[in-house]
C-alpha cells in the first residue's frame, strides 16, 4: 500500500500552497474583519486557476482530477481561511457533485460550466426548523398547482444563503412518507416568492453567510428537478462526499494552527530559553502531530476508496467525526500553548479554534457521525424514533 502522493499531486499541492501563502492572507483578514463572503474578483481568480470544480469533468469546465486532488487544493486554501476556501468547497464537494451524478443532462450543462467559470455559486439547502439531524422529517414541498409546480416551506442553516446564485433544495416531491417522498430541486435567487430572513452571526465562520430561506408558492420548472421523489438515498450518497469536504476544512483549521504554534514555540522565550525546550511543550506538539496525521490518513482513505464516485457512509463519517474532534483539541492546545497571545485576536489561532468548532456541527453533528459509524458496523440503520 503506497501512502505517497504522485509527482503531479505534489506539484499541484505546492503550487496552490504558494499561491495561498503569497496572495490570500490579506483577503482572508478582510473577510474576517468585515464578515463578508469572498467577492466576485476572488471567484474569477479561482476560476482562472482551475480551482473551482477540480474534480468536475473537463467537458463542464473542471480539471477532471480526482477527489484526492480536490482535497489537496482545498486544504491549502483553507489553511489560510475556511471562508476564503468556501467557494472551492462548494464546487468540489457540495451540491455540484450531486448534480453531476444525478441531474438530467440539460441541467448539468446549464449549471456546471457556470460554477467552474465562477459565474454561479451553488449552495445546498437541507435543514429546517424541525428537521436537522432528523432530515426525513422535512416539510418543504413541491406540489402541483394547476399546470405548474409550486415550492413552499422554510429552510434553516443554509451556508451561502443570500449571496449564492442558486440553491439545491431538499424537498418533498410526492406524498410518500419519510425518505420515499424526498428529492431535490434547483431554485435561483430572485425567483418570485423566494426570500431570506435575518442573517445569522456565529462564533466562527465569519464570511460564510447563513440565513433562513422562505419559499412561498415559488414556481418550479420540471427541468430544475435534480432528483425526483424517492431519490433521498442518492442525495445522501452525494452528501457522503460533502462530509469529506467538511473533514478537509476541519483538518485545515487544525493543521494551520499547529503550523503557527510550531514556529511560535521556537521563538517565544521563558526562563531564558525557547519554550520548545520544555518537555511539556514537546509532549503537546507530539500529541497534536499524531492526531493530525491520523486524521489526514482517514480522509485520504475515504476519498481514494471513492475515486470518482462517492465514499461509503462508514469511511466518510469516520473521517469527518475524527477530524471534527481532533480539530477542536489541536486548536485548543495551540491557544493554550500560546497563553494570552493565543487568546488575542491579534494572532490567528483563536480564529482557527472558533472555526474548528463549527465544522463539528455543520454537515451532521459529531454524535450523528458516530451513529452512522455504528450503523456501518452492524449493517443496518437504527430507528431513532422508536422508544
Amino acid at each position: 500500500m503506497d501512502f505517497s502522493l504522485t509527482a503531479q499531486q505534489i506539484e499541484l499541492q505546492q503550487s496552490v500552497r504558494k499561491f495561498a501563502i503569497n496572495e490570500l492572507p490579506g483577503v482572508a483578514r478582510e473577510i474576517e474583519e468585515n464578515d463578508a463572503p469572498p467577492d466576485e474578483a476572488l471567484l474569477k481568480r479561482f476560476a482562472s486557476m482551475g480551482l473551482l470544480g477540480v474534480n468536475l469533468p473537463k467537458q463542464y469546465g473542471g480539471l477532471g482530477l480526482s477527489h484526492l486532488d480536490a482535497v489537496l487544493v482545498l486544504e491549502e486554501i483553507a489553511k489560510i481561511s475556511v471562508a476564503t476556501a468556501f467557494p472551492i468547497f462548494e464546487s468540489s464537494f457540495g451540491p455540484a457533485l450531486a448534480i453531476l451524478k444525478f441531474a438530467p443532462k440539460e441541467l448539468k450543462e446549464r449549471i456546471l460550466p457556470k460554477i467552474c467559470s465562477g459565474d454561479t455559486v451553488l449552495a445546498v439547502a437541507m435543514s429546517e426548523p424541525n428537521a436537522g439531524s432528523a432530515l426525513t422529517d422535512l416539510k418543504t414541498a413541491v406540489v402541483a398547482n394547476g399546470t405548474s409546480l409550486r415550492l413552499n416551506g422554510t429552510k434553516r442553516w443554509c451556508s451561502g444563503a443570500t449571496h449564492s446564485d442558486m440553491y439545491m433544495v431538499y424537498c418533498r416531491l410526492s406524498d410518500e412518507p419519510g425518505a420515499n417522498g424526498i428529492g431535490a430541486v434547483v431554485v435561483e435567487k430572485g425567483a418570485k416568492g423566494f426570500t431570506f430572513g435575518k442573517r445569522e452571526h456565529h462564533m466562527g465562520f465569519r464570511g460564510i453567510v447563513s440565513a433562513d430561506m422562505f419559499f412561498d408558492d415559488v414556481e418550479i420548472s420540471t427541468a430544475n428537478i435534480v432528483v425526483p421523489a424517492g431519490g433521498f438515498k442518492k442525495l445522501m450518497e452525494a452528501f457522503d462526499l460533502e462530509r469529506c469536504g467538511n473533514t478537509t476544512m476541519s483538518l485545515s483549521c487544525a493543521q494551520s494552527a499547529f503550523d503557527y504554534v510550531v514556529e511560535y514555540v521556537q521563538q517565544r522565550e521563558q526562563f531564558g530559553k525557547p519554550i520548545v525546550d520544555f518537555q511539556a511543550v514537546q509532549l503537546h506538539l507530539a500529541d497534536m502531530k499524531m492526531k493530525l496525521d491520523a486524521s489526514r490518513l482517514l480522509l485520504y482513505r475515504a476519498v481514494e476508496s471513492a475515486r470518482s464516485g462517492f465514499p461509503s457512509i462508514g469511511n466518510s463519517s469516520i473521517a469527518k467525526c475524527f477530524a471534527n474532534e481532533i480539530s477542536r483539541e489541536v486548536t485548543g492546545k495551540a491557544v493554550q500553548i500560546m497563553g494570552g497571545y493565543g487568546y488575542s485576536r491579534d494572532y490567528p489561532v483563536e480564529q482557527k479554534m472558533r472555526d474548528a468548532w463549527g465544522w463539528g456541527i455543520a454537515g451532521g453533528a459529531i454524535d450523528i457521525q458516530k451513529v452512522n459509524i455504528a450503523s456501518s458496523i452492524i449493517g443496518r440503520r437504527f430507528n431513532q424514533r422508536s422508544i
